[in-house]
This record gives C-alpha cells, structure tokens and sequence, in this order.
C-alpha cells in the first residue's frame, strides 16, 4: 500500500473471489503493510520523525499543533514566513529573529519589518504604515547614527501624542505599536532637540515634532491644543508673553495668569479634550518668582507702572533720591483697567496726614529741595474685592527726616497699574528713579 505524494496509499496487488492467489504477490501485500507501519509515528514515542511534518495552516483558536486536553493552545501558521502561538485561542505571534539593516535615506517601515532594528546613517526621515495595517505588538527599532531621524506615522496618527518624533543623532528609539498610535519606551524625551513654534492664542503644540519646544513671539496664549491625554511638553519662552490661566483648559500653577520672561521654562501635560496643567514653571531669572519692572528716571508730573499681571499677590515700589520742583512731596495710587482711580482710599500718615484720595507718601514739604529714598509694599488682602493694604517708609535724604505710612484701597477691579506722583499733580519730578518689583 504504497502512499502517493498526499499520503494516501493504495494497494499494490488484488485479488478475485474463488481463486488461487500467488504466495508472491500476496508477501508482497504484507511487506508493504510493514513497510508503511514502520514509517508511521509511534504514539508510544519509541521513534521520531525522519522527514519534515506538515501541518495545516491552523488558527489561533484551533492551531494547527495543539493538546487532546487543550485544543485551543498550541502552534499555528499567521502567515507567509510567520509562525504564532495561542494559548486559550488568544495569538500570540511569533517573532522572526532581529533583522538588521543599515539605512542611509529616508524609508517606511512595513509589517515585515516587525522586530528590525534600521540603523541610520545619515538624515531621514521613517514613515510609518497605517498603525492598523501594522497591527498590535509591531515593534521596530530606529538607531541614529549620523544624523537626527524623524519618525512620522501614517496620516493623523501620533507617536507618543504627537504627529512626529525626532529620534537625535547618537541614539535610539523603540517603536511599539497598539493597532491604533505608536509608543515608544520614552527615553528620547530629554534627548531630543528643540522645535519652534510661534505664540498664538492657540499655540498648537500637537503639531511640533518633539516633545521640547521653544515658543517665540509676544502673542498672549490661551490654549496649547487638542492632543492625546497624557501627551508631555517641555516649553522654553523666548520673549514675554501672557500664559491666561482657565481652571479646565490652561490650568496655571499659581491660579492665574504669567507673564513670561526671555528663557523662562514650564512642564506642561495633556489632560485631553483640549484641556492641559502645567506642572512646573521656571523662572529664568535668579529671583524664581519674584520679577522686576523697568527701571524709570522720574520726570513729568507721574510715573506710571501698566499692564502689571492678574495674578499678582504682592508688588514693591521702590524710589530713589527723588525730588520734585514744588513743596507738596510725592504720593501714589492705584488702578484698573477703567484707568487710575482717585477715590476710596484710607491713608494715614506719621506727621499725622491724611487722604482719601491717594497714598501720602511724604506729606507736604516746605522746601522745593527735599530728597525722598524709600519703599512702599502692596500686599493683596482679599481678591473677590480687589483690596490692597499698603505700607510705606520714606526718608528725606538732604536733611534729617523720616515719615511712615499705612492704608488701603479696593480697586473696582483686577489691579494692572501703578501711579508715582506729585503731591498736587502740577509739580514735576526734576531727578531720582523708581521702579517695581511684583510676585
């Protein structure tokens, strides 16, 4: 009963009812039976196979190799040249072994490159095929050897949240993919090199392909865009700008806005749906948090301080040797964004001055000559009615003479500036400086 190319066999001799059959041909029957007997695969173990053992294809829920106790766990075909387990009918592919490949120009990595390792030579930049097309557990591997290589996945497709990644000359990234976005084991996030993008109200930083971004321009920004949740960014300010605070979508560590220095720096989260925290925020000068205004030499009859942040909780005005070209010394009120305001106030003064109109800083002087040095501190007392508590201390410095104050003053709303001036508002400043500090 020798087998055919599909192993079935056949007889190889016959016999007719009612007549004499050949011992020959009838030994030769019983041989072939022996000889098909000894190729078949013991079940007790005593003999392996000599030849290769096909298989059916199989699936992952009935592999082709599997258990008479466990039929949907064992090995089956995934496809051409790829080989899966299934343990319980759930797949479990196999990978091929690493396939390395240098690349010198830019490529799309493809389903059969599942498990590569690509090292780059030279600038590139790496496409990706549809996340879907690739399926879950596709991984690939990008070394940079050479030159940064940009990774951009298929269409509105993200890597780590966002739409490219540069992987740095010098190092490596491990792309891993869900069926749906693409990941990576996050080490290049410090490593990679800054991108660019200019302050806009909606500054979009899905659409930069790193995760540090320098934010150029003077653009007052209200949102950072719509990107995946958990999405990281590092940004870096290269001028001033206003970060408007919004308790859902731009959430800001202080709880209101920031006005930006050049070099600043923050941390910044996606919480999705358009919605981000800053998590830190840096302050490139060494006051960490404590910002100075501009430095003023004092001339005219005042000196104003404008566009001060929402979000400030205590300002100092500080002057100089000022001195002014009449007798009525010098004083300071507050404003919003109706202007400077010229009632409300309660001020009292060491020389026993008073005023309802400003803060005395001085009271009145009887000499044009009078030099003033000194202080005055604005503490926030209660924010739902603007109201300021002011304290001051001033000292005249060509003669011997010093005068304290005390008072406050709710603006009718948000405070944003500051007014140095004469006593009377005729009089002009004639020398000295003054400047603010603010936190």
């Amino acid at each position: 009963m020798p087998r055919n190319g599909s192993g079935t066999s056949s007889v190889i001799n016959t016999f007719v009812i009612d007549t004499i059959a050949d011992p020959d041909e009838v030994n030769a029957n019983f041989d072939d039976v022996a000889d098909q007997l000894t190729n078949s695969l013991p079940r007790d173990g005593q003999a392996g196979m000599n030849a290769p053992l096909p298989l059916q294809n199989g699936t992952n829920s009935a592999p082709a190799l599997t258990f008479t106790s466990d039929t949907d766990t064992g090995i089956y075909r995934v496809g051409a040249n790829k080989m899966g387990v299934a343990l319980g009918g759930v797949a479990l592919p196999f990978d091929a072994g690493v396939l390395y490949a240098a690349k010198s120009a830019n490529y799309t990595a493809v389903a059969s490159d599942n498990n590569a390792v690509h090292r780059y030579t030279a600038t590139a930049t790496v496409s990706l095929d549809p996340a879907a097309t690739l399926g879950a557990n596709w991984h690939y591997t990008v070394i940079a050897d050479g030159a940064d290589v940009t990774i951009d996945p298929n269409g509105a497709e993200t890597i780590d949240g966002a739409t490219t990644m540069v992987v740095p000359n010098g190092s490596a990234a491990h792309i891993i993919c869900s069926g749906t976005a693409f990941f990576t084991d996050k080490a290049e996030s410090k490593l990679q090199p800054y991108a660019t993008i200019a302050s806009a109200a909606t500054t979009d930083l899905g659409t930069v392909g790193s995760q540090n971004v320098t934010v150029t321009g003077t653009t007052t920004i209200t949102s950072f865009g719509t990107v995946a949740a958990g999405t990281f960014r590092r940004l870096v300010f290269s001028g001033i700008l206003t970060l408007t605070h919004n308790a859902t979508s731009l959430i800001l560590p202080q709880g209101g806005n920031v006005v930006t220095a050049a070099g600043d720096s923050l941390e910044a989260v996606s919480l999705g749906s358009g919605n981000w925290r800053v998590t830190s925020y840096q302050k490139a000068s060494a006051g960490a948090g404590l910002i100075s205004g501009t430095v003023v030499s004092a001339s005219g009859t005042a000196i104003d301080f404008t566009s001060l942040p929402s979000w400030i909780k205590r300002i100092t005005v500080s002057f100089e040797n000022l001195s002014t070209s009449g007798t009525t010394g010098i004083s300071l009120q507050l404003g919003d964004s109706g202007g400077i305001e010229t009632s409300g106030y309660t001020c009292s003064t060491s020389n026993t001055a008073s005023s309802t109109t400003e803060f005395l800083l001085t009271g009145g002087s009887s000499a044009a000559v009078a030099v003033y040095s000194g202080n005055v501190i604005l503490t926030l007392v209660d924010a739902a009615t603007n109201k300021w508590a002011a304290v001051g201390n001033t000292a005249r410095t060509d003669v011997i003479g010093f005068l304290s104050m005390g008072g406050s003053k709710a603006t009718s709303a948000t405070l944003d500036r500051i007014r140095v001036k004469t006593g009377n508002g005729v009089e002009t400043f004639d020398a000295g400086s003054v400047n603010i500090l603010y936190e």
